[in-house]
């Protein structure tokens, strides 16, 4: 049972199923199209992780390290929300496309920028088109694949990010040390012409296989929720940059903004685990903010803490991509299905030993490698935890509330980035890893990163124990 979606849609169903795999002749051209799409996405992360260190140093901010992170996704609740309504009226071509463009825009703003606040700026751009695109290539999985495929097309996204880990913070890295971190922003968008080359064709073949869509207006009222709770997510996050007792203000405004709309967007019950659906859309969030709010971290503490160069410090996050495609294509074995709940589980419990593991790097004695192979069965972890989740959402979907429950998971995503993200900010602002002396080339405390990897891991092990909640989602089905 779905309680998401405003705007009930005639939802076509899949291209017949042919019997074959996701390479086979009616959805090679739609899989290689989409997986080029999410290739984009992942080169551009892994290269701006690398480059995020050296262009918050070289802008005098980095108190606002976090905020470069979690800016991006605060704009993305808004475009996602925008986008499942587009979806589910006029079809996934325009956002999607829309928000390559968006997504691209927001490139050259940031690698324009010429002080730290148009820099997270151009970042929370990029986020309205990578809400607009992500919630697209999630319908285009549900409008287009059988659900016996859907774990394959699933398990092909995050084995997009292979050759990125691989690629992404060697050039990156280079990038930035002989040519200047700016040019790893403003070369990314030359990028987003071979998707968009590749993907256009199949994607309105498939389109246009589909009977055409009825639904209603876009909801205005859910629309203004998405808008109060971006503008929430940014005032809290401003009060946690001030740390002061006027920042109580936008804080205690941020809250009042921020809860409602999230209660109207997300499932009933999903902020109190509710068996079923909402709980599974629950664990998205908390996945990705604990992973991800670690993960922003390691580069700036093996910079830090360890001296390597920027390279080296990208590379660190190298094998978590690669063991998460490991991960997730484990997920979608054969006799995977009856296991899904204890995948998920012991998807969270890695990843909380990785993090935690990521943490000894900050003891003098212990190697630099030592947080690759942490983050390694972290990337295991979230493999098998986040396709999981996607697998068990579209299982649980009515066909007319692909786009809604689409949106729904990827709203729990980046709200779960922002509020983590957000969070690690304060406790790395708080604990001293923001100040003058930091900027200035000198260690952040190790004390702060102690703290965020330790809180994150903890997150984590929250998930594991919720997990149990999504027994029940089969008969909601």
């Amino acid at each position: 049972m779905t309680t998401t979606s405003p705007t009930p849609v005639d939802r076509a169903a899949p291209l017949p199923d042919t019997g074959g795999g996701v390479l086979s002749g009616p959805y090679r051209a739609l899989t290689l199209g989409i997986v080029s799409v999410v290739l984009l996405l992942a080169f551009e992360a892994t290269a701006v992780n690398t480059a995020m260190p050296v262009a918050a140093r070289s802008l005098d901010g980095l108190g606002l390290y976090a905020f470069a992170f979690s800016g991006y996704f605060t704009t993305t609740l808004f475009a996602l929300v925008v986008s499942g309504q587009w979806c589910d009226r006029r079809g996934p071509l325009e956002p999607l496309f829309t928000g390559i463009a968006v997504f691209g825009a927001g490139l050259v703003v940031a690698g324009t920028a010429a002080g730290m606040w148009p820099f997270v700026a151009g970042r929370a751009i990029q986020g309205l088109g990578g809400g607009l695109v992500i919630v697209a290539l999630y319908v285009v999985v549900g409008r287009a694949f059988p659900e016996r495929l859907r774990p394959s097309v699933f398990a092909a996204f995050s084995a997009a990010w292979v050759l990125p880990s691989i690629v992404g913070p060697l050039v990156s890295g280079a990038v930035t040390q002989h040519l200047g971190w700016r040019w790893v922003f403003l070369a990314v968008p030359v990028l987003v012409l071979l998707p968009v080359a590749v993907m256009w064709p199949a994607l309105r073949r498939s389109e246009r296989a589909q009977p055409p869509l009825h639904a209603a207006a876009f909801d205005r009222g859910r629309t203004w929720c998405a808008a109060l709770a971006a503008a929430g997510a940014g005032l809290l996050q401003y009060a946690g940059q001030r740390l002061d007792l006027p920042g109580l203000v936008p804080a205690v405004v941020g809250a009042a903004l921020l809860l409602p709309a999230v209660v109207r967007l997300l499932p009933a019950g999903t902020l109190r685990a509710a068996r079923g659906l909402p709980t599974v859309i629950l664990l998205r969030g908390v996945a990705a903010g604990a992973f991800f709010a670690a993960e922003a971290f390691v580069p700036l503490m093996m910079v830090t803490q360890r001296d390597l160069s920027p390279t080296l410090a990208g590379l660190t996050l190298t094998s978590g991509g690669l063991s998460w495609a490991f991960g997730s294509w484990l997920q979608g074995r054969p006799g995977a299905e009856r296991h899904r709940e204890a995948m998920i589980r012991l998807g969270f419990v890695l990843t909380a030993v990785a993090i935690a593991g990521a943490a000894l790097v900050l003891v003098p004695s212990v190697p630099a490698w030592v947080a690759a192979v942490a983050w390694a069965v972290g990337g295991v972890g979230m493999g098998l935890a986040v396709a999981s989740i996607s697998v068990l959402m579209m299982k649980l979907s009515a066909a007319e509330d692909t786009g809604a429950n689409s949106a729904a998971l990827q709203l729990s995503d980046a709200l779960g980035n922002v509020l983590l993200i957000g969070l690690a900010g304060v406790l790395f602002s708080g604990l001293g890893g923001g100040s003058a002396a930091a900027a200035q080339d000198a260690p952040a405390p190790a004390g702060a990163f102690a703290v965020i990897f330790l809180v994150m891991a903890g997150v984590a092990l929250l998930g594991a124990v919720v997990s149990g909640r999504t027994a029940a989602a089969g008969a909601d089905g």
